[in-house]
């Protein structure tokens, strides 16, 4: 499996700043490789102290869960008590956010990283994040959670 390269997330980073200026805000942006593990982050003048932290987190989701934070929420919804345990778990580095500006980096059908935005609102984090990973040629699709399947011993008679 391939990750986002440094020059892949210095691109990413600098072109939702762009993005992020052209509506006034001032947000911070994390890249995170396939396994959750920080390849940059960048904090823009007047964004809040806490947006780095955010969007590590955000990114982090998105590419340990391998779908975007929004793709999430339903099943944060349903199963809230599981949910928050993710991220107890003793791998876990850090908190698991099902919300908006956390996107998957996805590449040639294969997750290479994760994006996170914090700064705008919901909905900003998430267009800028969109527009950002789309303009570069990222792909934006992922298969929904929860498609129901056969249990492993239907039918097996070895009850």
């Amino acid at each position: 499996m391939s990750n986002v390269t440094l020059d892949a997330a210095e691109e990413i980073i600098a072109a939702a700043h762009k993005r992020a200026q052209a509506i006034g805000k001032a947000v911070s942006v994390a890249v995170v490789d396939s396994g959750g593990f920080v390849v940059a982050v960048h904090r823009a003048d007047g964004a809040r102290p806490l947006t780095p932290d955010i969007a590590r987190a955000k990114a982090y989701t998105a590419a340990v869960m391998q779908r975007p934070g929004r793709m999430l929420k339903k099943w944060q919804e349903s199963q809230p008590v599981f949910f928050s345990q993710l991220s107890q778990l003793p791998g876990a580095a850090l908190p698991i956010l099902a919300t908006e500006g956390s996107v998957t980096i996805k590449k040639d059908g294969q997750i290479i990283g994760g994006l996170g935005i914090a700064g705008g609102t919901a909905d900003e984090d998430q267009v800028i994040a969109d527009e950002v990973l789309q303009s570069l040629g990222y792909e934006l699709e992922f298969a929904a959670w929860g498609v129901a399947g056969t249990p492993a011993s239907a039918g097996s008679g070895k009850d």
